[in-house]
């Protein structure tokens, strides 16, 4: 296990394509942390610079006490598991898992003790003498994943690994992957862009856009106190509703338009936002804090309904609002409203996201750059 600390790395890729940008990140010894954003955000490089696969174009990169920026990837002590798997198709499971050993150089009796231990961790020591068109697109990764485990690394990178898999083995290996974090406590960064496996998987997640950090985070803190506008309508599934109003001073009492209605803010939201009366901001609030209002609720706000989505155990029903804003509400079960009925929405004015005219939240301190905390117990 090892802490991993990058300083103020820059990658610069020849042409003049900037992945990273001043990126400064601390993991923790013995963390799970997740690196999300969009495609082509720079979570792959992240990985890649840490694993010697990429040399960053500025900064320091730590893994425990050393300075590794000139080190080999041999001399690093990371391994990384790919999303195509990357396994010996003519090498059986044990010689797959034993290869990085005998990279290595070591004996046969270790090698063998090592690969027998790896295999029970997994619960693969049954798919050993197998070859890899043999196994499941599950049980490919899982060998995938014991062969950088083998090797007992310092750190356990992860690019996407469940990318390739169907949605019922994701959540299975999913959970495997945080079952062997927890059993071997070894330090892992794992990228994705997937919501699901972003909100339950790390102790922290790292939000990137453009090779910027954006916000970093437990995963409910990054949720319910998004840092700005581009992690509110990244983190989510589905995203922040988001529309733009003007915060009005009526008479003491901040409010603003919602189509026809009238939203006052919270007190506690208004006591930070009272210097922004009379500017444009852009409102957020999450589908599961609107509600379907009963018809007569004169307090409620009218909308149309444009369409709706059956999940099973809850329903998302799509309502315009006045001229040009959409808001997707969370209803529990098969809810029974229909497209082109007219409906009320309940808005929760406490759970009211305000974001200002650069995009900033409103009263929401810089999580930028804080120190890992101890991860959290599973």
């Amino acid at each position: 296990m090892a802490r991993v600390e990058f300083e103020h790395v820059e990658k610069v890729f020849p042409g003049g394509a900037r992945a990273l940008a001043d990126f400064t990140l601390d993991v923790g010894d013995g963390e799970l942390l997740v690196l999300v954003g969009p495609s082509g955000c720079g979570k792959s490089t992240v990985l890649r610079i840490l694993a010697g696969l990429e040399t960053p174009s500025a900064g320091t990169l730590r893994i425990g006490e050393r300075v590794v920026n000139e080190l080999s990837p041999r001399e690093r002590n990371v391994a990384m598991v790919f999303q195509d798997y990357a396994l010996y198709p003519h090498m059986t499971v044990r010689e797959n898992l034993e290869f990085p050993l005998r990279m290595r150089k070591m004996d046969a009796a270790a090698r063998s003790e090592r690969v027998e231990k790896t295999a029970a961790l997994l619960d693969m020591a049954a798919l050993l003498d197998r070859l890899p068109r043999q196994l499941s697109g599950g049980q490919r990764q899982r060998v995938a994943m014991g062969r950088a485990l083998v090797r007992d690394p310092a750190v356990f990178l992860l690019d996407e690994p469940l990318s390739n898999l169907d949605a019922k083995l994701r959540v299975a290996v999913r959970a495997e992957i945080e079952t062997l974090q927890r059993k071997t406590g070894t330090t892992m960064l794992y990228v994705t862009h997937d919501q699901v496996e972003a909100m339950t998987l790390g102790d922290r997640v790292a939000v990137l856009r453009d090779g910027v950090l954006q916000q970093v985070g437990a995963p409910a803190a990054v949720y319910a106190r998004p840092a700005n506008v581009f992690v509110a309508g990244f983190v989510g599934s589905p995203p922040m509703n988001l529309f733009d109003a003007t915060l009005r001073d009526e008479a003491g009492t901040l409010a603003i338009a919602l189509g026809p209605s009238r939203i006052a803010l919270d007190p506690s939201l208004a006591s930070v936002a009272r210097a922004h009366a009379g500017a444009k901001l852009t409102i957020g609030i999450r589908p599961e804090s609107l509600a379907l209002a009963a018809g007569d609720d004169a307090s409620a706000v009218p909308g149309t309904v444009e369409h709706v989505e059956r999940l099973g155990h809850e329903t998302l029903v799509h309502v315009c609002v006045g001229a040009d804003v959409k808001l997707v509400v969370r209803a529990a079960g098969m809810a029974s409203v229909e497209r082109d009925a007219a409906v009320r929405l309940r808005v929760d004015p406490a759970a009211l996201h305000l974001f200002a005219g650069d995009g900033v939240r409103i009263g929401s301190l810089n999580t930028r750059s804080r120190p890992a905390p101890a991860p959290r117990a599973r």
